[in-house]
């Protein structure tokens, strides 16, 4: 009888590597949607705990009640990028060599990095601009759609949280007969537009009873 002397670490290596790799790329993905932009934003420019101030939501519109549009748009674009450039650089690395829904999983971890950020106490925003951001690098043309839509709407109606609801519904829609076929990017957007419209459950009971005021306004976001 042979020795049985287990399994060769070269014949393992290969398989766990790229699996300790994504969970790596996993964890800078978070780190890098927890930067909590606002917060910082507030706490330099006006010595301001965002928190405390406002609705006490982490996000570029709270900030934008508090201090205005001049700090609002390099947050948001900021808030933006933390949700493009995951799926873009970390879910791209050619060292992963994982499954297709790797650049997803990638921008759903910096979505959950935005919104209960480790920076923050676990608090953070709604994750609509970061939410946009991981969108435009998996389907620009049904982000562009979505986008359109959510400036539309919150410009004819004043309602951030409107806007954002069903800019992020549109998606998996478009996504669905833009990209045929495609439905790990249509699946993946109907899982974030539920995610939204979750988050914003309190201004879905405020718009219902019409005690939502409308942006520019002082309202929630």
């Amino acid at each position: 009888m042979g020795v049985h002397r287990g399994p060769n670490p070269s014949e393992i290596a290969p398989q766990a590597g790229p699996q300790l790799r994504i969970i790596v790329w996993l964890l800078a993905s978070y780190f890098v949607g927890s930067i909590p932009t606002s917060l910082l934003a507030a706490r330099w420019w006006a010595g301001l705990d965002l928190r405390k101030e406002g609705s006490g939501n982490l996000g570029a519109t709270n900030l934008y009640r508090v201090l205005g549009f001049k700090y609002a748009i390099p947050v948001g674009l900021f808030d933006f990028a933390k949700g493009l450039l995951p799926p873009l650089l970390f879910g791209s690395q050619p060292t992963i060599a994982g499954p297709r829904w790797t650049p997803i999983v990638m921008g759903l971890a910096a979505i959950c990095g935005h919104v209960w950020s480790m920076f923050a106490g676990f608090r953070g925003g709604k994750g609509v601009a970061t939410t946009a951001g991981v969108v435009m690098a998996l389907a620009p043309i049904p982000t562009a759609v979505s986008l359109t839509v959510w400036a539309l709407l919150t410009k004819f109606t004043g309602y951030v949280s409107l806007g954002s609801m069903i800019g992020s519904s549109i998606f998996p829609i478009v996504a669905w007969f833009v990209m045929p076929g495609d439905t790990i990017t249509a699946g993946a957007g109907l899982l974030m537009a539920g995610f939204i419209v979750y988050n914003h459950r309190a201004n879905i009971g405020r718009l219902r009873s019409g005690t939502e005021r409308r942006f520019g306004k002082g309202s929630s976001p």
